[in-house]
């Protein structure tokens, strides 16, 4: 996977982004990122500068994360994920864990996470009328704007939802979608006992606020951040913000 190194400094975090996303997905954080930290922010298989991986299954995924991982490893690394980003993390994990490998974690910190298949998601990931939904909806001007419309409440005014589609394949999405549908529930990550952090923003989606209390229940250990004015969009709504909950609290810099 290509990899960008934002930062040289000791304190490692790595960004994975979501569906719709590649590396710059964490650019917002740059300003406000202390020397101490170095983000790794890669292109997800078959996403922004990486080659598709293997086979279009999670299994492959999240075995090309691991191995990142691997080579990120440190007392001082943290996971950031932002949306499905942390999912496949969170995949990956079980897969280091399942080898007899497993990660030692500063903190993972999930944003917008969500623990169940919306319906919707359903739409898109159909094999006979996904495709033609999702260039409704994503793939033309007319689409993006309807849908930043209606979804107004979730997003601060100057935020585009659908940023990210114009600029990707639909056959990439739709196959991080498929990919995504494998996975069983969040019970699949009961097992992951390092300190986790899960964020989202104050105007973020129902299912959203549904799903962060059902992480909390499956893990004790787990926080709850709420971003006052933030939508579904925290790491450019809010990335002051996000950053001084990754960080606990340190103040961001000036540019």
């Amino acid at each position: 996977m290509y990899v960008e190194r934002y930062g040289q400094g000791p304190q490692r975090v790595l960004g994975l982004h979501g569906w719709s996303g590649d590396h710059r997905t964490f650019a917002p954080l740059l300003r406000c990122l202390p020397p101490e930290v170095s983000l790794f922010a890669p292109d997800l298989p078959g996403c922004g500068r990486s080659p598709a991986p293997k086979e279009w299954r999670l299994a492959a995924v999240a075995d090309e994360i691991a191995e990142l991982m691997e080579e990120l490893a440190g007392p001082a690394l943290t996971l950031l994920g932002n949306c499905s980003g942390g999912l496949l993390g969170l995949s990956a994990i079980k897969r280091l864990q399942q080898s007899g490998r497993p990660p030692d974690w500063a903190r993972i910190v999930l944003i917008d996470p969500l623990a169940y298949w919306p319906w919707y998601f359903s739409v898109f990931a159909s094999e006979t009328i996904g495709r033609y939904a999702y260039a409704c909806s994503f793939q033309n001007p007319i689409g993006r704007w309807l849908v930043n419309a209606s979804l107004s409440r979730q997003r601060k005014r100057d935020t585009d939802l659908t940023e990210g589609f114009d600029s990707i394949p639909a056959r990439v999405t739709l196959a991080y979608l498929r990919i995504l549908r494998e996975i069983p529930g969040p019970e699949a990550f009961s097992g992951i006992q390092a300190p986790i952090t899960i964020v989202h923003g104050a105007k973020t989606f129902a299912s959203v606020r549904k799903s962060a209390a059902v992480y909390q229940r499956l893990w004790p250990q787990a926080e709850i951040e709420e971003l006052t004015g933030a939508g579904h969009l925290p790491l450019t709504e809010t990335p002051e913000a996000v950053v001084q909950v990754l960080l606990r609290r340190q103040e961001c810099r000036s540019v």
